[in-house]
């Protein structure tokens, strides 16, 4: 690959580095994310889904149904009505202290972005589904709505923001249903989060940032109401989201910031959904997605000569994915799981 001054680029992607990472990751995690413990659901989905856009999801076929198995684990669902606000998936079978299918303390319950990660891990390993008491799970993402159209993670409170519409949003479009949320309320939510600059922020008022931009652009997208923003939103958000690569380099989330491996996927994937990704200078930001493997354990870090792990290694893979990287499965950019995967869901859902 040439770069804009027509010299050969010579980095090449460490597939193989990158998978003993992402396997290594799923049987024991790092002494670093030893604190994430809680939320292992979504960090095994890093792992579940790397493995997939590197195309080597066959090195843990072994392990398929222990992972399926260990997912439902985590699965609380009420088969009546008067308690169905709880179901969910838990983060982590370590919150779980009983054999039951409901919560076994006050702090037992489902958490929203646990319920995305674990509904998408389950259909890449192929799973269909067909376990999943969808009317409960999605009464269990409708409880978390607010009246101002935000939805929190969880049943006891917390923050509430554009991450958690995000994953309500995937929740409702994995299981082709929309009954879990208010679609007028959440558009309305997304318009008025939108900033001076361009770029749609955690909520009103908050500062634009590229995660929070993706959140917003991919749920509208998966909704299909994309266009409610209006012409003119969409011609500055398209400005606000090219103006963050940072020159000859990699992308960043706000402006005045360093690049940062995981906006080749956040930001990246908002221009896609927007038809305009070929509008960034491409090899320079896959040098610096590039530059920041490890070349000895493998692994993405947020920047250059900084410790990897699995969210950034995961993010920049798709990243590269979005853009035709050899080596990688395309990845979808709105639910943000491979394109076989979002096949194997469009197939389960011809079933439904």
């Amino acid at each position: 690959m040439m770069d804009s001054n027509g010299e050969k680029d010579d980095l090449v992607l460490l597939t193989q580095k990158h998978a003993k990472f992402f396997q290594r990751s799923l049987a024991v995690l790092p002494s670093s994310l030893a604190s994430y413990d809680s939320q292992r659901v979504t960090i095994a989905f890093f792992s579940i889904s790397g493995l997939d856009l590197l195309d080597k999801i066959s090195l843990v076929s072994d392990q398929t149904e222990s992972m399926i198995e260990w997912l439902y684990s985590c699965l609380m669902i009420s088969e009546k009505p008067e308690t169905e606000h709880w179901s969910g998936f838990r983060g982590s079978t370590a919150l779980r202290i009983s054999d039951s299918t409901g919560p076994g303390h006050a702090h037992d319950h489902g958490h929203i972005a646990m319920t995305y990660t674990a509904l998408a891990s389950l259909i890449i390993l192929g799973d269909d589904l067909s376990r999943v008491n969808r009317r409960a799970l999605l009464a269990g993402v409708r409880a978390l709505q607010l009246p101002d159209g935000s939805f929190k993670a969880a049943l006891e409170g917390g923050e509430n923001d554009m991450r958690f519409l995000y994953c309500a949003a995937c929740i409702c479009h994995i299981l082709d249903d929309w009954s879990g949320m208010d679609r007028d309320l959440a558009v309305q939510y997304v318009i008025r989060s939108i900033s001076y600059e361009g770029g749609i922020g955690q909520g009103p008022g908050l500062e634009a940032h590229g995660g929070s931009t993706f959140c917003s652009v991919a749920s509208l997208s998966l909704m299909g109401r994309l266009e409610d923003m209006g012409e003119t939103r969409l011609e500055n958000l398209t400005r606000w989201c090219l103006s963050r690569q940072v020159p000859a380099s990699g992308l960043n989330g706000r402006p005045n910031k360093p690049e940062d491996t995981c906006y080749s996927f956040w930001i990246g994937a908002t221009l896609s959904l927007l038809n305009m990704l070929e509008m960034i200078d491409y090899v320079a930001m896959r040098r610096f997605v590039l530059n920041t493997q490890d070349p000895v354990t493998g692994g993405l870090a947020k920047w250059i000569d900084t410790q990897p792990d699995p969210l950034h290694t995961y993010l920049g893979l798709s990243g590269l994915s979005l853009n035709g990287e050899d080596g990688l499965v395309p990845v979808d950019p709105g639910l943000n799981i491979s394109i076989r995967a979002r096949a194997h869901l469009e197939r389960i859902h011809s079933g439904w």
